[in-house]
């Protein structure tokens, strides 16, 4: 069947939303090689990778849980409380642990943590109807507190191997942890772009009804998506710890903004059904590198918030004017 002129339109207005970030990427690049020669070197860019590897898998979830027509704000809590939780019960006594467990364990307990955290939100939203707004609002303060609490608001070191092992194995030069964010958003892009599972998130984002008067399991289908959701903040934190080693009852406080405008200028809308992996990646890739370009150039932390919030509501504009639609 010969495509529509609609159909056609679509394609394009998704492609050009897909591209829209890179010339802002490029751009910046550009930017920085001026402003420092230091920007553009293979050390830099590695580095750089490795900082929002354990971010990305935040953008991850969030992109997708955004599609399906949900939102999710205790993924900030859940970055700290899942590998929280595995230190606790792996780390010695010295170590601020109560050490239940191997070490080797920690990978699996965090990521079981995620799926915890993931289930309940799926529970309270999808069973009991309550927004998901409320929801995760409040599952981010209980798991805050939850965190703060097995912590004792004290910082974790002594990380065992197994947690380190992201970052200090290289594979070219770069962290394992860093082909692992890159393979874990192929394989997302593929689910979302080519398989059944992908087309029902876009379904049950669009229109929920039609898309369960279409035969889509739509309850099974946001269980599913907050589970995964999780599990990939989960690992976010796995990554976090693995590069730097230690982990602060601070880890992720306020970054779930910066997963939002990740996503949002990166073509995902807010109330579902559009939006791409792809858009989402390039979207905390530009981010992470304009903030990199603002150290490089000696501009104070304390001003960067004001510059990050100026750089999304520019990146809102231009990528308005390139797709000819509205970010809702």
């Amino acid at each position: 069947m010969a495509a529509t002129p609609g159909r056609l339109h679509g394609f394009r207005v998704a492609r050009l939303r897909d591209l829209s970030l890179l010339p802002g990427i490029a751009v910046i690049l550009i930017v920085g090689s001026f402003v420092s020669p230091h920007f553009l070197t293979r050390g830099n860019m590695i580095d750089q990778l490795g900082n929002i590897a354990w971010l990305s898998m935040l953008v991850l979830a969030e992109a997708m849980i955004l599609i399906a027509g949900r939102l999710d704000l205790s993924l900030e809590s859940t970055v700290a409380l899942a590998p929280a939780v595995a230190l606790w019960l792996t780390l010695p006594t010295s170590g601020r642990g109560i050490h239940m467990f191997a070490g080797g364990w920690a990978i699996p307990i965090s990521l079981v943590v995620g799926a915890l955290v993931g289930a309940v939100n799926g529970f309270l939203i999808v069973r009991f109807g309550l927004n998901s707004f409320i929801v995760t609002l409040g599952m981010l303060i209980t798991v805050r507190g939850l965190e703060n609490g097995i912590s004792k608001s004290q910082t974790y070191f002594g990380v065992d191997r197994s947690f380190l092992w992201l970052d200090n194995t290289r594979w070219l030069s770069i962290p394992a942890g860093v082909w692992l964010a890159v393979l874990l958003f192929a394989v997302g892009i593929f689910v979302l772009g080519y398989t059944r599972v992908g087309r029902s998130l876009y379904a049950i984002g669009g229109n929920k009804e039609a898309a369960r008067a279409a035969g889509i399991s739509v309850e099974r289908t946001l269980w599913l998506v907050f589970v995964v959701g999780s599990v990939l903040a989960a690992l976010g934190g796995v990554l976090y710890v693995s590069k730097f080693a230690s982990m602060s009852a601070g880890t992720g406080s306020g970054v779930i903004f910066n997963v939002f405008a990740a996503v949002v200028i990166g073509g995902v809308s807010l109330n579902g059904g559009k939006g791409t992996l792809f858009g989402a990646f390039c979207g905390v890739f530009l981010l992470d590198l304009i903030q990199n370009v603002l150290t490089f150039a000696g501009v104070p932390g304390s001003w960067l918030p004001f510059f990050d919030g100026i750089i999304i509501l520019t990146m809102l504009i231009i990528s308005r004017i390139t797709t000819g639609e509205v970010q809702d």
